[in-house]
């Protein structure tokens, strides 16, 4: 029997939803399992969003063997142009996911040095200790994958995003043959996607989705716009599908979803007769009951192709009366208010919305409580690690585990950053390393405890006061009366009165100081100093003081 323990080390996607990472460790050889983003919340002002802590990757770079993607969304593929800039290891992926990446590593300038590698299903092949092999499962996107890895300690399961749906959008159902042939002579350990384990019964179909957006758009009196994720390939399928029964053509605005749309169509994975796609120009031309729009910004996200035609700022497409639009996707937890809000406006425009709450034009692609107990009776894991989910997800799939005879020994609800070690005898978890979200914003990365994150809420919360003072070089004299304006502090009828009293203040308290003697720094931190406590007296407010000095 081997004396080393299997490590267990997630980065990400535990207690959240989103910025997926696992990590598997045997002796000097470590593999990753996804390496995703986790989509800016609002306390992540200014942020684009958030990847990965890879510090302990970084420390241990001369053991990572590969990168395996179980699918092509971007909470799975989204930080691996960040990741891939600090480690040069080969990628694993399959087909249509292997496009996904290619596009965004492209858009990012970061695809020339790649080491990208297309997997097909049932095609094992080694890596260090470890033996792996991809078996479909059925998602919201094409070619997802489960994957199999054969450890010196037995199998390890991990599903990937999935569901089970007999009738999918591009015909491939979860492959259960085949599991049941990898998981005949055991399994050590199962990771299983958490996401709707609170949910009764089963998820619906990708067909009930197909029927409800085919009805909408032959129903729809004129336009019809269409809001998805950029990588829900099927999704785009389907309102295509739509399209030619109805005698519509199709048109993409958004660059993500257009430079996924085009790729999906060079692989074969969408299929349109020729001419109905056409460009933002062409579909101009037409009239509106002709023209279907498929558009990024299902999130709500502010610079998204949606937000913008709701908000009247996108420079090809405006909201009139008639136009349909079909939200065809459920908020990620925490951006329900931009959501509804980008609903709202489009209402006011006088568009007809239709989305997940009042139509079934979208369906979850996660398995339901009773699916994930068929996959656990499939299986039968000697351990259960339940991962992608918030912590109360991962709460409620472990007592799933328990119901179906795992023991509460062999159940593990683990945090980003613990470290799980495995024998064949017992679980525990012995450790933990650096983990967390790094935040993207712009071109910088900031960590999570970065002052200008936590100066942003600040500045957010209570506003900014900006005082201006001029001195003489040669003596130090206060020259003009100090200059004091604020953005997100006070209204102007307001501000004028306090802050005339916070400029004769800052003047007489500079002219008692005798300044001749003072640095510039410290003549900085009292006019600061004696601005917030005299504004904190006045309104019981601590807003950010500026302090800017010039000399003459």
């Amino acid at each position: 029997m081997p004396e080393s323990p299997l490590r267990v080390i997630p980065l990400g996607g535990l207690g959240e939803i989103g910025q997926n990472m696992m990590v598997l460790e045997y002796e000097d050889d470590i593999i990753v399992i996804d390496a995703g983003v986790l989509f800016a919340e609002s306390d992540m002002p200014g942020v684009d969003f958030a990847i990965p802590d890879i510090t302990y990757l970084v420390e241990n770079r001369d053991k990572i063997r590969a990168i395996l993607i179980t699918h092509g969304h971007e909470d799975h593929i989204g930080a691996l142009p960040y990741v891939l800039k600090e480690l040069d290891v080969p990628v694993y992926a399959s087909r249509l996911t292997h496009g996904l990446i290619s596009v965004k590593l492209r858009e990012r300038g970061a695809l020339k040095d790649a080491r990208l590698n297309v997997v097909e299903p049932h095609a094992p092949f080694k890596i260090g200790k470890f033996r792996v092999e991809f078996f479909r499962v059925c998602h919201s996107i094409p070619d997802a994958m489960g994957i199999a890895i054969t450890t010196p300690l037995g199998i390890v399961i991990h599903t990937g995003d999935f569901k089970i749906d007999h009738t999918p959008a591009d015909g491939q159902a979860t492959d259960f043959s085949s599991l049941a042939q990898i998981t005949a002579d055991g399994v050590l350990l199962l990771f299983s996607d958490s996401t709707y384990a609170e949910v009764k019964g089963y998820t619906e179909s990708e067909k009930v989705v197909g029927e409800a957006l085919d009805s909408a758009i032959r129903d729809a009196p004129g336009r019809v716009m269409v809001a998805t994720f950029a990588s829900l390939i099927s999704r785009v399928q389907q309102v295509i599908d739509a399209a030619v029964k109805h005698g519509r053509k199709v048109t993409v605005v958004g660059r993500s979803m257009s430079n996924n749309v085009n790729m999906a169509l060079n692989m074969g994975y969408l299929k349109a007769p020729s001419g109905t796609i056409v460009s933002m120009k062409e579909s101009r031309q037409l009239p509106h009951e002709k023209v279907i729009i498929v558009a990024t910004g299902s999130q709500g996200e502010p610079t998204s192709a949606l937000v913008r035609i709701a908000n009247g700022q996108h420079q090809d497409v405006e909201v009139v009366p008639g136009d349909t639009v079909i939200i065809s996707a459920s908020p990620i937890p925490g951006n329900e208010t931009v959501v509804a809000k980008t609903i709202d406006n489009l209402f006011r425009k006088g568009a007809n919305v239709l989305y997940s709450r009042i139509a079934m034009v979208h369906v979850h692609g996660h398995a339901s409580q009773e699916e994930l107990k068929m996959m656990l009776s499939l299986v039968k894991p000697q351990y259960l690690v339940p991962v992608h989910g918030e912590h109360r997800h991962l709460i409620s799939h472990a007592s799933l585990g328990h119901s179906m005879g795992i023991p509460k020994s062999n159940t593990f609800v683990l945090e980003d950053g613990d470290v799980l070690e495995l024998t064949a005898e017992e679980g525990k978890v012995v450790d933990s390393v650096q983990a967390g979200h790094v935040f993207v914003d712009g071109r910088y990365l900031l960590d999570m405890h970065s002052n200008i994150i936590s100066e942003r809420k600040r500045l957010a919360r209570d506003g900014v006061v900006v005082v201006s003072v001029t001195l003489s070089e040669r003596t130090g004299e206060v020259l003009t009366p100090p200059d004091v304006a604020s953005s997100g502090f006070a209204e102007l009828d307001e501000s004028q009165d306090l802050f005339e009293r916070t400029s004769k203040m800052v003047l007489t308290s500079l002219e008692q100081e005798g300044l001749g003697v003072l640095e510039l720094d410290q003549v900085k931190a009292k006019v600061t100093d004696s601005i917030s406590k005299f504004l904190f007296k006045e309104t019981r407010r601590r807003p950010t003081v500026l302090t800017v000095i010039d000399q003459v």
